[in-house]
């Protein structure tokens, strides 16, 4: 999995906590990672109008929208995440046998639809959900 995802999805639960105004520093330290990553994860969301930013000393991100209504699908979109896939393909098309020279293309299909399957799963769950989840788990 993609973890700009799993960054992204932290700062949206977090700042719509918040409810106002939270630099990249504060989110950095509480997802654990570091303010350039933050910042680089943020601009994702910036341009699919998830958060607003505000510049200066005094600025930060804000979420911008409601949390009942965001899904995860748009998330994992606004970060180009991708949930299925592989790093490495068997084969080779240039080989005469044909498992070797078509393998890769069956496991790509394949890795694509379970990735749309992915993102279909993850269009029925909203940022309020995530929040209650995390609640339930005994998170403040």
């Amino acid at each position: 999995m993609n973890s700009a995802f799993c960054v992204a999805l932290h700062a949206l639960v977090y700042l719509n906590r918040r409810g106002g105004l939270v630099s990249s520093g504060e989110l950095a330290q509480s997802a654990c990672t570091n303010p350039a990553r933050i910042r680089k994860v943020m601009a994702g969301l910036k341009r699919a109008g998830l958060v607003e930013t505000q510049a200066g000393s005094e600025g930060g991100y804000r979420f911008a929208g409601e949390p009942e209504s965001l899904t995860l699908d748009r998330v994992a979109e606004a970060v180009d995440a991708r949930f299925v896939a592989a790093h490495w393909r068997s084969g080779s098309v240039d080989q005469p046998c044909l498992v070797a020279s078509g393998m890769a293309d069956v496991m790509d299909g394949l890795l694509d639809e379970l990735d749309s399957r992915c993102r279909s799963y993850l269009s029925t769950i909203s940022l309020a959900e995530i929040d209650r989840r995390l609640r339930e788990s005994g998170g403040q």
